[in-house]
């Protein structure tokens, strides 16, 4: 079995007052290049692959149908690479990676790469942004995999 891991976040929300779609047009919009394949930015390698993990057969319709979607309008100038992945382990990272942008807000990765994300969040989706951060409750005692 060959093993991929990818830098990702797992993101939780209450479906009440956030839908997946929308979480999906932030993520298509703001969030990176989905039409790069296997990179992202300055960073390439598979780790760094554009992909949706999903739990369920209807999370996968709906962002399948997501991406046709937005392939078939060509809104991108290439196809979007954005892979779906179903029953996937999250791995928290590292604890020196847990609030990066907190803890390291002048490194240039995070003003040239990570600072313009969060501007264009706030200029497309005012709805949705927070000027101050929800940080993670992460610890070496929860630095297990988790089954979602």
């Amino acid at each position: 079995m060959l093993f991929r891991s990818a830098e990702a976040i797992e993101v939780t929300y209450d479906p009440k007052k956030i839908t997946l779609g929308q979480i999906l047009k932030v993520f298509f919009s703001v969030a990176h290049d989905p039409t790069q394949l296997n990179a992202q930015g300055p960073d390439e390698g598979t780790q760094y692959r554009s992909a949706i993990f999903i739990k369920d057969k209807i999370q996968e319709k709906i962002v399948k149908d997501y991406i046709d979607q937005l392939d078939k309008s060509q809104i991108f100038k290439n196809k979007i690479t954005t892979k779906i992945e179903l029953d996937k382990i999250f791995y928290p990272a590292e604890d020196y990676h847990q609030d990066y942008l907190e803890h390291n807000p002048t490194k240039p990765y995070i003003v040239f790469n990570d600072l313009p994300k969060i501007r264009n969040l706030e200029e497309l989706y005012p709805q949705f942004y927070k000027s101050s951060p929800t940080l993670t409750e992460h610890s070496a005692t929860n630095s297990r995999p988790v089954r979602k």
